[in-house]
């Protein structure tokens, strides 16, 4: 299937490459994409090597560059689409997610050869509502049951606004925490983490002669895709400077990615070289992103589920009953 991208790609010029394995640097890019930017990467992971691009499959991208150009036309995610349906709703009230996709197939902002772009929407929606309440966060959108969905900053703001906050404290306390352990710790806490994620072979490095890597690990996608990663855990205050990052590019073992984990942030030159072209990329991982996947994972956090009941009158009449 990458394959096929690849092929597509370079003969339309689109990208150059002198690799003797193009096709899993591709699926290790992508793959960190997702993981970078979860629900606002344009890239999902469907199965064993196949990615979709804003919902649209990887064979319909190679079947899309004969006749197309895709730099003209600008296309959102369904999650983007809904967004946008709701928010110009103006109504503030739910929707039903076949009329969501309805709207937004109507606009133009979405571009699917999906035969079932009604499902594959509201399971975007949901995907991304687990994903946000799972780590912490405040979901974008709020279920209401029957299909219908609305934006939770529609909801009355007391019970939403606590909960949103007492997070905010958890998130803020974690972090302080992390920041506070000892150095042997919270490398183990990052091989638990990576463990979590999906990480195979997961072991924490000697303390010297490693050239910086402290946890070594292959990330397994649906058993075809392995990605051998060498991660560096940064433990500081400070931010992450871009020597950094050029040290543990000059570690890697052969076909190894490099990760940074800090629990700070990357100065601006860190990221760019992170970016270098002709360079191996390293993906950097924040303190605010470190407590997100470590709140989604439930390590170091538990959460605590409540029920909440709201008043539906019609639901108090028979199905028989006069109106």
């Amino acid at each position: 299937m990458l394959n096929r991208l690849l092929k597509g790609f370079w003969n339309r010029g689109y990208g150059e490459t002198e690799g003797k394995t193009p096709d899993q640097t591709v699926a290790a890019e992508l793959y960190m994409d997702i993981r970078k930017h979860g629900e606002r990467s344009v890239f999902r992971l469907v199965s064993r090597g196949l990615f979709t691009v804003n919902g649209v499959t990887s064979e319909e991208v190679v079947g899309a560059l004969s006749g197309s150009d895709l730099e003209s036309t600008e296309r959102y995610s369904f999650t983007e689409c809904a967004l946008r349906v709701l928010e110009e709703s103006g109504s503030k009230e739910p929707m039903h997610y076949k009329e969501i996709t309805s709207k937004a197939l109507e606009k133009g902002w979405l571009t699917t050869e999906g035969k079932t772009p009604e499902s594959t929407m509201y399971a975007q929606i949901i995907t991304e509502f687990k994903r946000y309440k799972d780590s912490g966060r405040s979901p974008r959108f709020a279920q209401h049951g029957n299909g219908l969905v609305g934006l939770s900053k529609w909801l009355p703001r007391g019970i939403v606004s606590e909960i949103e906050q007492h997070n905010k404290q958890t998130r803020k306390a974690l972090l302080s925490k992390l920041r506070t352990m000892e150095p042997d710790d919270f490398e183990d806490l990052v091989s638990r983490l990576l463990t979590a994620m999906g990480f195979e072979m997961v072991q924490v490095t000697s303390y010297s002669g490693d050239g910086g890597v402290d946890v070594r690990g292959t990330l397994v996608i649906g058993d075809v895709i392995r990605i051998k990663m060498a991660v560096q855990a940064k433990r500081w205050k400070s931010n992450v400077q871009a020597p950094v990052v050029q040290q543990l590019r000059g570690s890697l073992g052969a076909h190894e990615q490099g990760l940074i984990i800090t629990t700070s942030d990357f100065s601006k030159g860190a990221k760019d070289e992170a970016v270098q072209a002709d360079k191996t990329p390293i993906a950097l991982m924040n303190g605010e992103q470190l407590v997100a996947l470590l709140m989604e994972h439930s390590i170091g956090v538990r959460s605590t589920p409540q029920v909440l009941f709201d008043l539906e009158d019609r639901s108090l009449l028979g199905s028989d009953s006069e109106s």
